[in-house]
Parts: structure tokens; C-alpha cells; sequence
């Protein structure tokens, strides 16, 4: 396959300086990484429940959601928000991830880190592993649930890049924009009840999570994720008492610098390919139609031509032949098949292995010279 850059457009629009808010640290970022508005979004500090995106990315990287977890002496009665696990009682990953990521219920986060690595210490030792990966340079965890700890810490700029990178996790997105959830009690006939603590679920148009968090050390911190038009932009506060509001008027100023553009050119995409044994010594394809896409302001796309190196005689017109791509940050965000725009025949009279060969290179020949 050749790939060929073709160039990049630059997609442009009004912007604010600055987006009024209350928290010590905020940023809002779209979904390919690119920044729309950032305050202090380097500065480490505590995260709450927040820490839980990362509780519930490694446990289904590390598990099955149908994987059964005893829960553990050491997960009853953990302080602060909780499912009320009974030890000895069994629920599958995937009915404590619920409980966590809704209830942000602490003793599920010990009884999925236990359940899953073995220990607590285990357990974080690998969401710390994860955020090296993932190139979290301000970030270090000393449990997976968010309570104090003076060495546990993210920082606003960490924690965008790692719900961008959960939120391509399927089943991670369905569970932070479910509303509520219930699970069977094993052995009776009553059920657990899970309702998310995101008010911004019901409020604000689009909303598709993430995660709350407070603490009194901590204050109110939330991550917040919202997609509309094919855009999902991310926005993040830490310690900000107004942070509902601010959420709010974060993700409607990213929206409103949000347009669609037209990628393909006005008169279409051709390309020319070597043909071997035809009677030309090139074949042209085209695209048919136009592709747009809705884009934050400042994006740089990139596009380019994918079509083979050479194809042989005996294509029919309207025949796919490879494609336009374009990408944002390395990310595939549109694309449109090629086709040939024409028969191309084989010559009539039989040709030796050899002749093909030097058939071959004679074309290559007047290709280049067409093009020249």
C-alpha cells in the first residue's frame, strides 16, 4: 500500500482568553487531546473520587466484568460513600464497578482492588503503572478509592488525558452515563440500588459522565464529558465549590468554538495509479461525495492518499481502489473510499513471465514521465 500526505488544514475560530470559573485548577479538553482552555491544569493536587476513573480502567483491563470477587473482610465498613458489602458475599466485577463508579461506594473499590490483584497494594501498584503509560506525569495513587492521603495526587491536565483515554473503553462509558443501576442481593429477593452522583446527567445536553469527588481536604472535584455533533469534549475542576455551574459554562464555551467543516475539496480527490499489462500506463480514481465532521477550533488535519503501489489490467470502473483519510493527532477522523473512474482492459496478446516484467518497468516509465 502507498501512502502519500497530501497536506494539512487548519481549522480556525473565534476564541475566548478565558473561561470564568471558581476552581484552583480547570481545563477542558477535547477528545483528541487538543487543549480549549486551561488554569493551573499542572499543579498536583488530592482528587477525591476522581481516583476511581483509574480504579475502574485497570480493574477491566486486568478482568472480566463476569469475573465473580469474594468481598473481603478488609472492604466492609471502609469510611465515606459505600454499597454496604457484606463479607463473604459474592458480586461480580462488573455489579462493583456500578456500585463505584455511581454510588462511588469506597468498600467496592477495596473489594475489586483485592479481588482483582490480590491486595490493595498490588492493585495500586498497577494504576500507578498505568498512569507512567499513559504519560501522567503529575499524578501518583496511594489507593484506589480517593480518600486523603498527602501522597496521593493528580493534577487537572492528568486526569482529561485519562478520561479521554477511558472513554474509549466501551464498556467504561456505559457505566459512567448510566443514570441508575440495580443489582440482585445473592440469596434474596431484594436489590441494590445505584444512583449516579453526576448531576450533570440530567442537566446539561449530552452529558455522558464521568466522576465526582470530594473530600474536606480535597473540596468538590468532578471530571465531566459531553458529546454532541460528533464532538466529545472533556472538562475537569479541583477544589471548586461552584463546580456544577462551572461544568456548565466550560462545555458550552467548547461547544460554541465547535464547527463543521467540509474535508474533502470542492471538486472531488483524484489520484492516478501504474497500471500493469493495460493500454494506459496509468489508471485515475476519484472520490464520489463529500465527508464533514464537526471540529474544535485549532485543529490541524491531516490527510492522506492510501492506494496501492500498482495494480494489474482488469479493473471495472466504479471498483474500489483504496482511500482518502484524514487524521487529527494521529486519529482517524473521516474517511472516503477511491474508485477507478474506468475500465482499464488488459492487452489483447499474451505476455511471457518476462515480457510482464519488462511490460512492468516500460509502464512505471511513462508513469513517471506523465507526471513530469
Amino acid at each position: 500500500m502507498l501512502l502519500v500526505v497530501l497536506g494539512t488544514m487548519h481549522v480556525k475560530a473565534n476564541t475566548m482568553t478565558s473561561v470564568p470559573t471558581s476552581a484552583r485548577a480547570a481545563i477542558l479538553m477535547d477528545q483528541y487531546g487538543q487543549v480549549l482552555y486551561a488554569y493551573n491544569e499542572d499543579a498536583s493536587l488530592p482528587m477525591a473520587s476522581t481516583t476511581k476513573i483509574m480504579t475502574a480502567l485497570v480493574a477491566l483491563e486486568l478482568a472480566t466484568p463476569e469475573l465473580r470477587l469474594t468481598v473481603p473482610k478488609d472492604a466492609v465498613g471502609v469510611e465515606g460513600s459505600s454499597a454496604y458489602l457484606i463479607e463473604g458475599e459474592q458480586l461480580t466485577l462488573l455489579t462493583l464497578l456500578y456500585a463505584l463508579m455511581l454510588q462511588s461506594a469506597n468498600d467496592a473499590a477495596v473489594a475489586i482492588a483485592i479481588g482483582v490483584s490480590g491486595s490493595v497494594d498490588a492493585f495500586v501498584a498497577e494504576m500507578n503503572r498505568k498512569a507512567n503509560a499513559l504519560g501522567l506525569s503529575h499524578t501518583r495513587f496511594t489507593n484506589p478509592h480517593g480518600l486523603d492521603d498527602p501522597e496521593h495526587y493528580t493534577s487537572a491536565s492528568d486526569l482529561a488525558k485519562l478520561t479521554a483515554y477511558a472513554l474509549n473503553n466501551p464498556l467504561f462509558a456505559r457505566i459512567v452515563s448510566t443514570l441508575r443501576y440495580q443489582a440482585p442481593v445473592e440469596e434474596s429477593d431484594s436489590v441494590r440500588l445505584f444512583v449516579n452522583h453526576n448531576r450533570l446527567l440530567r442537566e446539561y445536553d449530552g452529558c455522558v459522565g464521568v466522576k465526582t469527588g470530594y473530600t474536606k481536604r480535597t473540596g468538590r472535584c468532578l471530571v465531566s464529558a459531553a458529546t454532541r455533533d460528533g464532538i466529545t469534549l472533556i472538562a475537569v475542576t479541583l477544589d471548586d465549590p461552584n463546580d456544577w455551574q462551572d461544568h456548565k459554562r466550560l462545555l458550552d464555551f467548547g461547544f460554541s468554538c465547535c464547527r463543521s467543516v467540509t474535508l474533502s475539496p470542492a471538486d472531488g480527490i483524484y489520484a492516478a495509479i501504474p497500471i500493469v499489462g493495460g493500454q494506459n500506463a496509468s489508471l485515475y480514481c476519484e472520490s464520489r461525495g463529500d465527508v464533514a465532521v464537526t471540529l474544535p477550533p485549532n485543529s490541524k488535519v491531516e490527510m492522506c492518499i492510501e492506494l496501492p503501489r500498482f495494480v494489474y489490467a482488469g479493473v471495472s470502473e466504479g471498483q474500489k481502489l483504496g482511500r482518502a483519510v484524514w487524521y487529527l493527532n494521529g486519529t482517524v477522523i473521516a474517511e472516503l473510499p477511491l474508485y477507478a473512474v474506468e475500465d482499464a482492459t488488459a492487452m489483447e496478446y499474451p505476455l511471457s513471465l518476462w515480457d510482464r516484467i519488462v511490460e512492468f518497468f516500460r509502464q512505471i516509465g511513462r508513469f513517471i514521465i506523465e507526471l513530469f
